[in-house]
């Protein structure tokens, strides 16, 4: 009598077993709702990445315009410095020029003085100066000495003396008044000075008038 009941509690056991056993095609279910929980976690992190995307892009381009702002702002302020340093600079070099050639008015009109008293040795005749002639001699020596003290005065204020006799001629510093063949003389040279030149400062303040040779 034990062994069919044995059986039967063997058969029972084995059907609860069998109707505990998941099915495949739970499985298969659960498989499924697992992976479509993972694409909608992963879909929804790409969403919250495209949605990201337009945000750091709006920034980004608020940076570029607040960029470029500023560098036009500093290329503004670049440029009113340089235009105040130039004309720093050019109101300081017309202040020196000034100081400079603010002479050049006075210093023409002592150059007709240096001329007549130049013109007034030249014209003393040499062979009268001697000592059997003294007032001639004193006049002639105090015209000298008048002359020369005249030129360093010149010289103490920047003004120098053009005599270019025999010199290449320079237009920027004679003025041809002439052009002869002369005779061992090399062509472009000056023959002859009618009236001496002064340069103020390095500057042409009047040109020398001059003869110059030409070619035969």
């Amino acid at each position: 009598m034990a062994a069919p009941c044995v059986r039967v509690a063997r058969r029972s056991l084995s059907a609860l077993a069998l109707s505990l056993r998941p099915s495949p095609r739970l499985l298969c279910t659960a498989t499924k709702q697992k992976n479509n929980g993972q694409n909608l976690e992963e879909d929804a992190g790409q969403n919250e990445q495209k949605t990201d995307l337009p945000s750091t892009e709006k920034t980004l381009m608020e940076e570029k315009v607040k960029l470029e702002e500023q560098l036009k702002e500093a290329m503004e302020k670049y440029k009113r410095a340089a235009d105040t340093e130039n004309f720093r600079q050019r109101s300081q070099k017309l202040v020196e020029e000034a100081k400079l050639y603010g002479i050049q008015g006075f210093c023409k009109d002592l150059l007709e003085v240096a001329d007549i008293l130049e013109k007034a040795t030249q014209s003393v005749p040499k062979e009268e100066i001697r000592d059997d002639n003294p007032h001639l001699k004193n006049l002639y020596e105090g015209l000298l000495m008048t002359e020369a003290q005249i030129q360093k005065v010149f010289t103490k204020h920047g003004l120098l003396r053009l005599d270019p006799l025999g010199a290449k001629f320079d237009p920027y510093e004679h003025e041809a008044l002439f052009h002869t063949p002369v005779e061992g003389k090399e062509p472009g040279t000056v023959a002859l000075v009618n009236k001496v030149g002064y340069k103020l400062h390095g500057r042409t303040l009047r040109p020398a008038l001059v003869g110059v040779v030409k070619e035969a």
